[in-house]
């Protein structure tokens, strides 16, 4: 018996094959699996009994009969010993139950570092790798608060912002995870390559779907991206354009229905333009603090080590509205929330007012901590 055979249960290597296989995805392979009793029977098929399979063609079914790429299967099982690393597949006890919820949850994981933590409570932290001052000190801000309240910190590994945040996390003794758009023996920047053993080294993992020897190519970042939100409570915008890898990123939270936060930016800034984007049209809810985010996700805020002990945090007054000069439009909104919560569209009809014209006068009352939005578009009075 060889070394990976001691070290892995049998169904590993055809795990791996199937991985390999070009064009088959994740759905196909979930086919293949439910079809059979043992993963290895799969590669003992006939074409006839391949095609009978509900989704899977002539051309799947060719690609599985002509896979015979053993010796690269064993030899990515001995490079994954050699690197210390582990692999988690779906199939596993301890596969992060949040990122089983998705539609397309990766099959497989290779994992430096301690895989529990993939298993945690997490906030994922993205933004633009050209982030300027403000957004990076909002990153790292967020990141040691949310830490310093058991969370982990979940992000790409990236120049800018995804750099700041993992720094900050660990700097602030917590835990945060590292998904990378490689395999996991090919950091992605080089530079980062400390950063990546930092994380390792303090209860963190740094983590890939990608086999190892993958090159960090640009198709597999918008892949990652998924896995980056698919992980998380919440994904939380630091800075962006209006394109880019981390709007990829509040896209996939939203598909996965994750909540998604996001830090305002002064207007004409360049990182503002994403970030302002995803709050004007109601994608991403605006965060100016990390309770704003605690509360959404209904985590316990622990106290602060320079309060008293208490209770608690008391729950902010419904009346905070009433001592603020605000205009008639913005007293009229806070009139009818006080009275019960509502849909953007049902506080339109009440004020009959357009959507649209609605909008920027909820946004200015956000920024005042007068009311916020909620999950599906929905406004409460604070």
């Amino acid at each position: 018996m060889n070394q990976q055979e001691k070290t892995y249960k049998p169904p590993i290597r055809e795990f791996i094959a199937l991985h390999l296989l070009d064009n088959l995805g994740a759905q196909r392979i979930r086919l293949l699996l439910q079809a059979v009793e043992h993963p290895q029977l799969i590669f003992r098929l006939e074409r006839h009994e391949l095609e009978s399979i509900r989704g899977i063609g002539p051309k799947t079914a060719e690609e599985v009969l002509g896979f015979n790429e053993w010796d690269e299967v064993d030899q990515i099982l001995e490079k994954t010993e050699h690197t210390g690393a582990q692999i988690m597949t779906y199939w596993d006890d301890d596969y992060p139950n949040l990122l089983r919820e998705i539609y397309d949850p990766p099959l497989m994981l290779w994992i430096k570092g301690d895989r529990s933590v993939l298993d945690t409570d997490a906030i994922s932290i993205v933004g633009t790798r050209r982030v300027g001052n403000y957004g990076k000190e909002m990153a790292r801000k967020f990141a040691k608060e949310l830490v310093d309240h058991d969370l982990t910190i979940v992000s790409g590994l990236a120049y800018g912002t995804d750099g700041a945040a993992h720094q900050a996390a660990v700097d602030a003794g917590g835990k945060t995870v590292a998904v990378l758009g490689s395999g996991i023996d090919w950091i992605y920047p080089s530079d980062h390559k400390g950063l990546a053993k930092e994380i390792v080294a303090t209860g963190g993992a740094v983590i890939s779907e990608f086999p190892l020897g993958t090159a960090p190519e640009m198709g597999n970042f918008p892949v990652r991206n998924r896995i980056v939100s698919g992980m998380s409570l919440g994904t939380l915008i630091a800075a962006s354009g209006l394109e880019g890898g981390s709007m990829i990123t509040a896209k996939s939270a939203l598909d996965q229905n994750r909540e998604v936060f996001v830090i305002p930016h002064p207007v004409g800034h360049p990182n503002a333009i994403g970030c302002n984007s995803l709050i004007k049209r109601g994608m991403g809810k605006l965060v100016q603090n990390v309770e704003d985010i605690l509360t959404e996700i209904h985590v316990h805020i622990k106290e602060k080590k320079n309060e008293s002990d208490s209770a608690g945090i008391s729950k902010p007054s419904q009346n905070k509205w009433k001592s603020m000069e605000l205009d008639n439009l913005s007293t009229s909104i806070c009139e009818v929330l006080a009275e019960e919560s509502l849909h953007i569209d049902q506080l339109a009809e009440r004020l009959e007012i357009e959507t649209h014209k609605l909008m920027p006068k909820l946004l200015e009352l956000e920024m005042q901590d007068a009311i916020r939005q909620t999950a599906g578009k929905n406004f409460e009075l604070l």
